[in-house]
């Protein structure tokens, strides 16, 4: 395989107690032009090792190297921006989840409905399960349309979920690896709905998504997690995000569409400033978040000053 329809992009941390479901999962996808690229970030090899064993009946269809040990987002990034690794598509994948057999057809079934030379997104929701497999639930449903004026704000769906073009991809690499920004999931939505990208949301979950300790995210939707959000959120967590964000969409200031450029000017122009101007560069900027709870906390986070 000199170049596979879809290069699956996997970071690794620690602990392989999952990662036999998650490779079985990738072997019965209905789409079978893969090739899977891991980017193991542990600070020994062990892990390296099991997945090589794991992977072994697979020769050529796995490759596992070393990751930049700088987080699990540059784990991420370094992957999607490795010039040596080319395919038409690219799909994020965590080590632990279980994909379902069409994930990835359905994600191409759209994905292939766009011009090659317009940078587009597919992602969606997730089914939650606990450690061993039992379902707990879904992920919010989002129902507001994806966008930049959405992306500057909030992060719709899980890295896991996404499948992109080559086209989303070399605006990743255009930005380059090492951009210091929130999430790397958040990253790509602001860039291909800042870019003239289209980005498709799929209401319907395409794989288990695994909650247990060692997560570095976890699900994130619970009463308290929400909670800690916005404590954190109160006490300048999310101006810092907005901040490295912020500073890495600079670098694609020459790919952006004139409106994002408008929405981004208003955006940046209020903040730090006293009550007035802040809330008006809030209003002209028009973003938003995708329930009318989040919606009204982003408004308090910009009378308070802590976006």
């Amino acid at each position: 395989m000199t170049r596979p329809d879809v290069a699956i992009l996997m970071g690794t941390y620690e602990g392989p107690e999952f990662f036999g479901r998650q490779l079985e999962s990738i072997i019965a996808q209905t789409v079978t032009g893969w090739k899977l690229w891991i980017s193991d970030d542990s600070s020994s090899t062990v892990m390296r090792d099991a997945l090589c064993d794991y992977a072994g009946a697979l020769s050529g269809r796995v490759q596992c190297d070393a990751g930049p040990k700088g987080g699990f987002v540059a784990n991420f990034l370094h992957l999607a921006c490795r010039a040596d690794i080319d395919a038409r598509y690219f799909a994020f994948a965590d080590q632990d989840d279980i994909w379902d057999a069409d994930k990835l057809e359905r994600a191409l079934a759209w994905l292939e409905t766009v011009p090659e030379s317009v940078p587009a997104l597919y992602c969606g929701r997730v089914r939650l399960v606990d450690r061993d497999g039992r379902e707990l639930g879904l992920s919010p449903l989002f129902a507001r349309p994806p966008a930049f004026r959405n992306a500057l704000v909030q992060s719709i769906a899980g890295g896991n979920t996404m499948v992109f073009n080559a086209a989303a991809r070399r605006l990743l690499m255009k930005a380059g690896a090492d951009v210091n920004v929130a999430v790397h999931d958040w990253w790509i939505y602001l860039v291909v709905s800042g870019c003239g990208g289209v980005v498709r949301y799929d209401a319907c979950p395409s794989l288990s998504y695994r909650q247990h300790e060692g997560n570095v995210i976890g699900g994130n939707f619970t009463w308290g997690a929400m909670a800690s959000r916005m404590l954190r959120a109160l006490g300048g967590g999310q101006q810092k995000w907005h901040d490295g964000n912020l500073r890495a969409l600079a670098r694609l200031s020459d790919s952006l569409t004139p409106d994002s450029r408008a929405c981004l000017a208003a955006f940046e122009g209020g903040r730090g400033r006293w009550l007035v101007p802040r809330v008006a560069g809030f209003l002209r900027a028009g973003v938003y978040r995708q329930t009318w709870r989040g919606s009204l906390s982003l408004f308090a986070l910009a009378l308070l000053g802590r976006l």
